[in-house]
């Protein structure tokens, strides 16, 4: 690197930390999740506003490759994280209605989100299009724990009987979008030449859960009282890495390695190991990676050249996003008889995507499943999906005063204590 371009990548850093910081305050102040402030920092650097100057000025042609590696890195560490949140407890501790919500809130927008698909073949399909299809289906039916998570600590709603539904919907929710996206990325032959690489991605799981993870329990057993010394830092983030280059290699993506080594590590016992990993990592990943990541996302976010006809689309697209992951979970929470109140408040939830769906629409750009037009409003249909969950939960169940959990209950909600805990980190 000349000094060039290390003084631009360094002045850049910081101007994007600042701004992310500043922007995600003000959209906290606002009663919105902070990732709402952080995309919008993402999007005003890019090319919407000024045709791209303030980006060209900051941000040379010649650093943008180190930001995009700095951002896998982010992407990376996030997904663990989120691995590392995920626990089969929630969906044990949420009865048979989590089961039943979350596949009626994957199935109706995924398949609504393939028919619209149809429609927006001519203007933005790409030459395979049975990808093209799928994955809209997928980018539809997204919804982001960290975020649900994070709105209900803030509304002291996480040990409701209503939070614990949402939070065990929201944990079936990640691993069938995943589950579904790893199906995609492997059924379209974006491995190359490498295809025979995906046979390997079955022993790769399987080993990672049935080998992987009991010796992490073995040797979190040996432990006297795990804690985190440098040493365990090291070993769980090289962990990570490697998971996540592991399935990378493979013809995955590597943010599907990345959760996975989150989702095999010990629960019973390291509570306080876990909760120091996250928040380190999430420290870290929060005032910097993240920020860089939601940059990298917004150059590639273009509305400047937004006609009508863009407009009529983006409108769709909003229709089948909210529409088809409301109506899903609000039919099967009603069937399985939730006040109709509260299954409005569980389908506003399940419609929130945030960071979630950002590394999604990221996986569809780099595959070439979307195009950078098509990209750009999906990425509104993120931010609007997101910022809309705050006030609609407001007009359902009143503004948060510190007893919304005994308000749902006694209005028969059927709403995880460690929710908190695992909401410490950035909300994204």
């Amino acid at each position: 690197m000349t000094t060039h371009q290390t003084t631009a990548l360094l002045v850049g850093l910081a101007a994007m930390v600042v701004l992310a910081r500043l922007l995600g305050a003000l959209a906290r102040r606002l009663g919105q999740p902070a990732v709402i402030g952080e995309v919008l920092a993402g999007i005003a650097l890019g090319p919407t506003l000024f045709h791209g100057a303030i980006s060209d000025t900051l941000l040379p042609a010649d650093i943008r490759p180190l930001l995009s590696a700095l951002a896998a890195v982010g992407v990376a560490v996030f997904m663990f994280i989120v691995g590392l949140e995920w626990d089969a407890a929630l969906i044990r501790g949420s009865g048979a209605i989590a089961p039943s919500v979350s596949l009626s809130s994957i199935l109706l927008p995924f398949g609504l989100g393939a028919a619209l698909g149809l429609y927006l073949m001519d203007d933005y399909g790409t030459d395979d299009k049975t990808a093209f299809l799928l994955f809209l289906g997928i980018a539809m039916s997204i919804t982001a724990f960290p975020v649900l998570a994070r709105i209900l600590t803030d509304r002291n709603m996480a040990g409701t009987p209503l939070g614990v539904v949402a939070l065990a919907c929201a944990a079936i929710d990640d691993v069938l979008a995943w589950a579904l996206l790893a199906a995609v990325v492997a059924i379209s032959g974006s491995a190359g030449p490498d295809q025979w690489r995906m046979l390997l991605a079955i022993p790769y799981l399987l080993g990672m859960l049935f080998l992987v993870r009991p010796a992490l329990r073995r040797l979190a057993d040996r432990l006297p009282s795990p804690r985190l010394t440098p040493t365990v830092f090291a070993g769980i983030l090289a962990g990570l890495l490697l998971s996540a280059a592991a399935t990378e290699w493979l013809g995955l993506h590597y943010i599907f390695g990345a959760f996975l080594f989150g989702v095999v590590l010990p629960r019973s016992g390291t509570e306080r190991l876990r909760r120091d990993v996250h928040e380190r990592l999430g420290q870290m990943s929060g005032t910097l990676l993240l920020p860089v990541f939601f940059l990298v996302a917004g150059l590639k976010v273009d509305l400047s050249g937004l006609d009508a006809s863009g407009l009529g689309d983006l409108g769709l697209i909003l229709l089948v996003a909210v529409g088809g992951k409301f109506v899903g979970a609000f039919a099967a929470a009603r069937v399985n008889r939730m006040p109709l109140r509260q299954s409005a408040a569980l389908a506003t939830l399940m419609n929130t995507r945030g960071l979630t769906e950002l590394i999604v629409l990221n996986v569809g750009l780099q595959l070439g499943y979307l195009d950078q037009e098509l990209y750009s409003l999906m990425v509104v249909m993120a931010v609007v999906t997101t910022a809309m969950a705050g006030p609609l939960l407001t007009w359902l169940l009143g503004r948060p005063t510190g007893h919304d959990g005994a308000t749902a209950e006694a209005a028969g909600d059927t709403d995880h204590t460690e929710a908190p805990e695992r909401a410490t980190g950035p909300a994204v």
